[in-house]
């Protein structure tokens, strides 16, 4: 079968064996794969948990059909139309843990958005309600909301009734569409205007809760956007991995400063992640309320150029893979 796979020199398209599910796996025909930014940092000498070997097959988030079932499984039946999220998509066919795993239904929903939807839904849904303790009526900041997770919390955000949403972006023609996400006000995160604004906007308060997927050095101004008490989840690190901390300013704020990741969740935790994301927000998904804005589509023999893309960092929304 046709796959997308990372070798020492560089990723190429390959032909290998299509796989078999074992127990508590499903066999399934991809239709469409999403790209997130695990995937290029993969390229990059990063380790996001795809499989490895001679052919390690990139892609961490599907959509396709059910062609197989493995044992011990009887949540799915073989022509389930399904969303996955896991490792080694990018092919003509992949395993994905049943427990990760979603059902599309009958909704209308194109192969296209169920690759991507379910990731940014559910880090996002996590980030913002789980670990912020989101409440109706808060304001909330998104460092870094151009991307397709900013994009989507600043949608769930609006859907659950913020009183304020801040987004922000360094590029102009990026900042210009964020209204139509759901962000009150878009700032230009290449200058300190976003913090003083922010401050402005909130009578020197600072926000309820800063989903940060930026990191780097914004992370003692965005202590500095935070009310007392606030919450600073750290999703992304987009701006750098490392950075000064003021420890005093985290202390005198009283602030909840929370990292989250997927990479170190048990498959049970991911089940749970997903559960109270689709719980609270499917409905506005089928319903088109709230989606993945999609930038481009390429087929999947050209993952190398929509890899490139991403990494020039010239898309708005979610670049796909197209089988």
């Amino acid at each position: 079968m046709k796959a997308i796979t990372l070798t020492d020199q560089g990723v190429k398209l390959a032909n290998i064996s299509k796989p078999k599910p074992g127990d508590g796996k499903v066999l399934i025909r991809v239709k469409a794969c999403g790209l997130n930014r695990s995937d290029l940092l993969e390229t990059q000498g990063q380790s996001f948990g795809h499989l490895g070997g001679d052919n390690k097959v990139l892609g961490g988030e599907f959509s396709g059909e059910v062609v197989e079932l493995g044992e011990n499984i009887n949540n799915l039946s073989v022509g389930d139309r399904v969303m996955c999220r896991g490792g080694s998509g990018w092919a003509e066919y992949a395993i994905a843990d049943h427990r990760r795993t979603l059902k599309i239904g009958t909704e209308n929903i194109s192969w296209e958005q169920a690759a991507c939807v379910q990731g940014a839904l559910q880090t996002m849904h996590d980030a913002i309600v789980t670990n912020g303790r989101f409440e109706k009526g808060q304001s909330v900041l998104i460092q870094g909301a151009s991307s397709g997770a900013g994009l989507m919390g600043l949608q769930i955000a609006q859907s659950l009734g913020a009183k304020l949403v801040i987004g922000t972006s360094r590029q102009p023609n990026k900042r210009e569409r964020l209204s139509e996400f759901g962000a009150d006000i878009s700032l230009d995160s290449g200058t300190d205007q976003w913090l003083d604004e922010t401050l402005k906007r909130t009578d020197n308060k600072g926000v309820d809760i800063v989903i940060d997927l930026l990191s780097g050095n914004y992370v003692s101004k965005n202590m500095s956007a935070t009310r007392v008490h606030g919450y600073i989840i750290n999703v992304g690190r987009l701006a750098g991995m490392e950075a000064r901390f003021d420890f005093n300013l985290h202390a005198a704020k009283r602030l909840h400063y929370i990292g989250t990741t997927g990479r170190t969740r048990s498959i049970e935790e991911h089940m749970q992640v997903a559960r109270k994301a689709n719980d609270e927000l499917w409905d506005l998904v089928k319903d088109n309320e709230i989606s993945s804005p999609i930038d481009k589509v390429y087929p999947i023999d050209n993952a190398k150029e929509a890899l490139d893309r991403m990494n020039s960092d010239s898309h708005f929304g979610k670049i796909i893979l197209k089988l």
